[in-house]
C-alpha cells in the first residue's frame, strides 16, 4: 500500500531531515580533509621527511605570533624572516613564556598566507601538533621543521609566490588531567 497524502509528506520530510543530518555530520570531516589536500585557506601540510628536490630559487618565510583574547602567555617568533630555498628543510622558533603563578596548558591553531602557498607549505615537526603546558614562569623555545614544496614553482599561481606567511595563534585549552592535579596540589601548598 503506498502511503497518501499527509503520510507521503511526513516520510519525505523525515528524508530530507535524516539526509541533511547525515551531510552536516560529514560536512566537517569532509571540509578538513578538502583543506589539508588542497592547502585551502591556507592550511598546511604534513610530511614525514623532507624534500629530495632541492631547488637554486629562494623563498621568504615569514613569522607571526597572536595569542587568542585571555591567553596570559607572551608569544613570538624569535626571528621574523628568514630566507630558504625551495625544498630545503627551514628551522624556525617560537617562544612563549608563561608569567602567571599558575600552570597555563596551549594549542596554536595555524595557516599560511597566501592561501595558493598552503597546498606546497608541508611541515615535518611541529609544537602545534601537540598542546603545550607551560608552568609559571617558564620560557620555552618550540620549533617548527618545514619546507617548500619545489611543485609551487610549476603551479599556476604557486609560482608567482616569493614570500609565505606562517601564523600562530596560542588559545588556552584545560589541563590534561595529570597537570590539573598538580595545580590543585600548588593551591593546597599555598594555602
Amino acid at each position: 500500500m503506498a502511503l497518501q497524502g499527509p503520510q507521503k509528506t511526513a516520510a519525505q520530510l523525515a528524508g530530507v531531515v535524516v539526509v541533511m543530518g547525515a551531510l552536516a555530520w560529514a560536512s566537517v570531516p569532509f571540509y578538513d580533509w578538502f583543506c589539508r589536500v588542497t592547502g585551502f585557506g591556507g592550511v598546511t601540510g604534513v610530511a614525514e621527511a623532507g624534500s629530495d628536490q632541492i631547488l637554486d630559487q629562494t623563498i621568504t618565510v615569514r613569522f607571526d605570533a597572536s595569542k587568542e583574547r585571555d591567553m596570559p602567555w607572551e608569544f613570538t617568533p624569535v626571528a621574523r624572516e628568514m630566507e630558504v630555498r625551495i625544498g630545503e628543510t627551514g628551522l624556525a622558533f617560537y617562544e612563549a613564556y608563561n608569567p602567571t603563578d599558575r600552570p597555563v596548558a596551549g594549542q596554536a591553531s595555524y595557516n599560511v598566507t597566501p592561501y595558493t602557498a598552503g597546498g606546497f607549505f608541508e611541515k615535518i615537526a611541529c609544537f602545534c601538533f601537540e598542546e603545550q603546558v607551560l608552568q609559571p614562569g617558564e620560557r620555552v623555545q618550540m620549533p617548527v621543521t618545514f619546507f617548500v614544496d619545489p611543485e609551487i614553482v610549476k603551479d599556476r599561481d604557486g609560482k608567482y609566490v616569493h614570500t609565505i606567511t606562517l601564523s600562530y595563534t596560542f588559545y588556552e585549552i584545560d589541563l590534561p588531567e595529570g597537570h590539573a592535579s598538580l595545580e590543585t596540589q600548588a593551591d593546597i601548598n599555598t594555602n
